[in-house]
């Protein structure tokens, strides 16, 4: 859910029963509020009606000490009952023993302002006679109240004694006759299986429409406390400030940065804000009034009192950050196993082969044993990583273009730093690549896997190189056929490799091409040696080259604080990442003449 929306009310306490401490208060009269926007200042108005207040949430709503939700402490009370009375939302409250000082001051009408938090569901924009931009919230949950310091709402006022029954939810139209008394009753009996002797009861003994609710409520009750049962409870609140910060760093990268984004409809409601009214937020829902703020002083404010602000932009700065770094992924990549490390310690890779085979049995003869012969490889990740930072003056000025720009290049920068660590794993060693466990580099004449002698790209080449492929052996000796499937190139040998693998209808047997569509090129331009080439085998079927992430944190990640050598928003971009080869058998070098 959003973080609610507020609004001001006033109250005086001619409705205090001191001896079950209630009051009621009017909460909401739907009085115009000023608000802003992107498109600039607007009144915001309710409509305060039974069909337009979402009150499901009503059983156990608490009251706040100014909408502060961080601990039991701020819980004031709880909110009884709830009415509408000639377009006001009235509700009565509990105050808590444990908050004596603040029951004395509301009996002496010392804290007469009052809050609803509430959440907008729909609404509709139009213009007064002037030419000003209103609001009207059409439908909207109501999901505290709260006692504050300033109301803003003009109209809102205690009630006194002489007013209505209260109700606990939107009344229904009044049942007048006896016969729609005792539909009722019935309609209550099949909803919660209560069966025609309790309905024939309560209609006989001439029960009311309330006494029959107030029954059905203590016979389900009865139900419950009768019938033991384990729960099992499983709650996201989805009003805590890292998801709030989660659903406005959504909207800014909506609307300043990727107008195509698809808003999710917990992030619509923050859609139209500016960073002011982002700061405002974070500071109200703080507990800090924001009344006498002025635009820079609300910025530096939500920078210095709140850790949610700056988590905004650096979500935003990581919606950036990724759609760049996953926009040109190094083709290396496709060659190699994914993976993660739970730690930055050196792990140790083991693979094992067995030497499994079967042999006869003689007659009362004994079984063998099989074995097992075991590779192993050894590589850690390491961590990258800067820092960017978002001034005071642009949050002021709502700038973020030069922030996001920044964002989506680290993003690439990312990507482009796993590219070259690849390749320059691929050609360490003069191309030969890193030294494997055995104490020889990946490409070499012992492991089978590099030509004897250098050659272009071309039929012959390639069959030799597939057919090598074909004959590796697995660490315990056996064939393991693997086949190629790629075919790794620098730009200088692109167009022999897509005349070589074009899949052409020969005339004759002699102009077939056993390569048509065999293989599927990958161009890599950070290669710089122009005659060198590989082919591989998929990574998911033979172990080949691996690389690796922090478990958790797979590809760049960010973090955000206020800033201390910067007055305004540090995001700090880092990368956990690490590569290795586990086996050499999946691979195939030439180095080209």
């Amino acid at each position: 859910m959003n973080a609610p929306v507020t609004i001001r009310a006033g109250f005086t306490p001619a409705s205090v029963d001191d001896d079950t401490r209630t009051v009621e208060l009017v909460a909401s009269t739907g009085a115009g509020v000023e608000r802003r926007d992107i498109a600039g200042p607007f009144v915001e108005v309710l409509e305060v009606s039974a069909t337009s207040i979402d009150l499901s949430r009503l059983e156990g709503m608490p009251l706040l000490d100014s909408h502060r939700q961080d601990g039991l402490d701020n819980v004031l009370g709880v909110v009884r009952a709830v009415r509408f009375d000639a377009g006001s939302l009235i509700v009565k409250v509990q105050v808590s023993p444990r908050h004596d000082a603040f029951w004395q001051d509301i009996k002496a009408g010392i804290i007469r302002n009052v809050s609803v938090g509430y959440l907008p569901k729909t609404w509709r924009d139009g213009k007064d006679a002037a030419g000003a931009r209103i609001r009207t919230v059409t439908a909207w949950e109501l999901r505290e109240v709260s006692l504050v310091p300033v109301g803003a709402d003009p109209a809102a006022r205690t009630r006194g004694h002489e007013m209505p029954p209260e109700i606990e939810t939107p009344q229904a139209p009044p049942i007048d006759t006896r016969a729609v008394v005792n539909q009722e009753i019935r309609a209550l009996a099949t909803t919660f299986t209560l069966g025609a002797d309790w309905a024939n009861g309560l209609i006989d003994r001439g029960a009311s429409d309330d006494e029959a609710r107030a029954a059905a409520l203590e016979e389900m009750r009865t139900r419950q406390s009768d019938t033991p049962t384990a729960r099992s409870t499983n709650m996201q609140h989805h009003d805590d400030p890292a998801t709030i910060a989660t659903r406005m760093g959504e909207a800014v990268y909506a609307t300043r940065v990727n107008p195509g984004h698809a808003l999710s409809e917990p992030a619509r409601a923050y859609a139209s804000m500016t960073t002011l009214d982002m700061a405002r937020d974070c500071l109200q829902r703080a507990g800090v009034s924001t009344t006498a703020f002025n635009p820079a002083e609300t910025i530096t404010r939500a920078l210095n009192t709140t850790s949610d602000f700056p988590v905004i932009f650096a979500d935003t700065a990581n919606r950036v950050m990724r759609a760049s770094y996953q926009a040109a992924p190094s083709p290396i990549k496709q060659l190699g196993r994914q993976t993660t490390h739970k730690d930055f310690r050196a792990k140790t890779k083991v693979q094992a082969a067995d030497l499994a085979k079967l042999e006869k049995v003689n007659e009362h003869g004994e079984y063998k044993h099989s074995g097992f012969v075991e590779a192993k490889e050894t590589y850690a990740i390491g961590t990258y990583g800067t820092i960017v930072g978002l001034s005071r003056q642009a949050l002021v000025n709502d700038d973020l273009g030069a922030f996001t720009d920044m964002a989506g290049k680290l993003g690439a920068a990312a990507s482009q730093f796993e590219a070259q660590f690849l390749v320059d794993l691929l050609v360490k060693a003069n191309g030969l690549g890193p030294s494997m466990e055995d104490g020889k580099t990946v490409f070499h004449a012992d492991h089978g896997n590099l030509a004897a002698v250098g050659a272009g790209i071309s039929v012959d080449a390639l069959s030799a190189a597939r057919l090598a492929m074909r004959r590796q052996k697995g660490i315990n000796g056996q064939p393991i056929a693997i086949a190629p499937k790629y075919l790794l190139l620098p730009p200088e040998l692109e167009t022999a490799a897509e005349t070589i693998l074009a899949s052409i209808q020969p005339n004759k047997t002699e102009d077939v091409n056993p390569f048509g569509g065999k293989l599927t090129p990958l161009i890599e331009a950070r290669l710089t040696d122009p005659a060198r080439w590989y082919i591989a085998a998929d990574p998911a079927t033979v172990e080949g080259l691996e690389y690796a992430y922090l478990q958790g944190s797979e590809g760049p990640q960010t973090d955000s604080r206020a800033g201390f050598e910067v007055d305004g928003v540090e995001v700090k971009v880092r990368l956990d990442f690490g590569a290795s080869f586990l086996d050499w058998r999946g691979w195939y070098m030439n180095p080209g003449e």
